[in-house]
């Protein structure tokens, strides 16, 4: 017996049974040679309560003599101190990757949230979080290895935020499970990037340029729903879900109102102007379709907005602009009418008014216009003395 060293252990024959090659200078560390050639660092010791252990540390080749030698060293001081690395190395490999934590959270968490929140979810989780993580264990995932994925995605920040977002609450859920100690979440302290939020208002010239090829449309034979629905986004404005999936059992026109069931924000009323009234009744109603918005196949809602706007973006000059913005330009114009924050986050349905806030520096227009006709009063008043 003698220390071992890389040319013993590549040099040793191997024998009908497994030969073992014992350390001279540390205790239990030691070398077993197969039959088939296949050289393996192990460390024999007993755990606190005297039982003998003899973990694998691993393969010669993987590690060199000596990097298994301090492997084995610092095993040893741990037994000495009344830990047991043979079990913590076993529950590490059978304590859950991340892809085991997405499987839960899908399975407990995500039936909680909307339907369209959870398909975003799993999309987020496949597309990003999975590929980069998923074979890595909850127990060690560190701030490196989240500050990687997130620096990863700096070239789209929105997404990159909504993945830190749903990162960050599996990983606290995961601490909930008992898969990581409490307060130990590594998405804590990663800040997000600074998004550049969207914000595009149709003019009115804009407004007249898209109702006039809305006409021509119609008077083309264009498939009618697409138009429908374009016209009620932009005199309701709904997000473009809440119109396509929306029932006529949810719509009160003696009431001037459509009471949805279900939205982005839960249950909700959304007040109705006479023209989005008269809208709603030029809408033929199909017995066997519940739908306001009804799609190509019976008892279904229309689907794909996004081709037919395609087409009226280009023939409006609109290329720009997005179903969304209808929403925005329902809002940039209540608030040119004056109507207060409040009033405008009740018309859109905001659960919080910081998302209504958005929309607060369109109120310093009027207010500039209001300044500029009192100075030329004020100057005709000069001239005039």
């Amino acid at each position: 017996m003698s220390k071992l060293t890389k040319r013993i252990v590549e040099s040793a024959i191997p024998q009908e049974k497994d030969l073992i090659l014992w350390d001279s200078e540390l205790s239990g560390f030691c070398c077993k040679i197969t039959p088939t050639g296949k050289r393996i660092y192990m460390l024999y010791y007993r755990s606190a309560d005297r039982r003998q252990r003899k973990p694998k540390i691993g393969d010669h080749g993987v590690l060199s003599c000596e990097e298994a030698r301090s492997i084995a060293q610092r095993w040893l001081y741990e037994a000495s101190q009344g830990r047991d690395p043979s079990t913590e190395k076993q529950e590490l490999r059978r304590s859950p990757a991340i892809n085991d934590l997405k499987d839960r959270y899908m399975k407990e968490h995500a039936p909680h949230k909307k339907p369209s929140s959870r398909r975003e979810d799993e999309k987020l989780w496949q597309s990003y979080i999975l590929p980069v993580l998923g074979k890595l264990k909850v127990s060690s995932l560190t701030r490196a290895d989240v500050l990687r994925l997130h620096h990863d995605l700096k070239r789209i920040p929105t997404t990159a935020n909504r993945v830190m977002s749903l990162l960050s609450k599996a990983l606290n859920l995961a601490e909930l499970w008992g898969y990581r100690p409490d307060r130990s979440n590594p998405c804590l302290h990663v800040k997000k990037y600074p998004e550049n939020k969207r914000e595009r208002f149709l003019s009115s010239d804009e407004i007249d340029r898209l109702m006039v090829v809305l006409d021509e449309e119609e008077d083309a034979g264009a498939y009618p729903w697409a138009l429908h629905a374009i016209r009620l986004l932009l005199f309701t404005g709904c997000r473009l879900r809440e119109i396509l999936t929306l029932t006529w059992d949810e719509v009160e026109l003696n009431n001037q109102c459509l009471r949805l069931l279900d939205s982005k924000t839960g249950k909700k009323v959304i007040y109705l102007s006479s023209t989005a009234i008269e809208l709603f009744r030029l809408i033929p109603r199909t017995k066997s379709n519940p739908y306001v918005i009804c799609g190509g196949k019976e008892g279904t809602h229309f689907v794909n907005l996004h081709q037919s706007w395609r087409r009226i973006q280009i023939k409006a000059k609109l290329e720009d602009v997005r179903l969304h913005d209808l929403r925005h330009t329902f809002a940039s114009i209540a608030v040119s009418q004056g109507l207060s924050l409040p009033i405008i986050g009740a018309l859109l349905g905001h659960k919080h008014a910081q998302t209504t806030a958005r929309y607060a520096h369109l109120m310093n227009q009027p207010l500039l216009e209001a300044s500029e006709k009192i100075a030329q009063q004020i100057g005709k008043m000069k001239v005039m003395q």
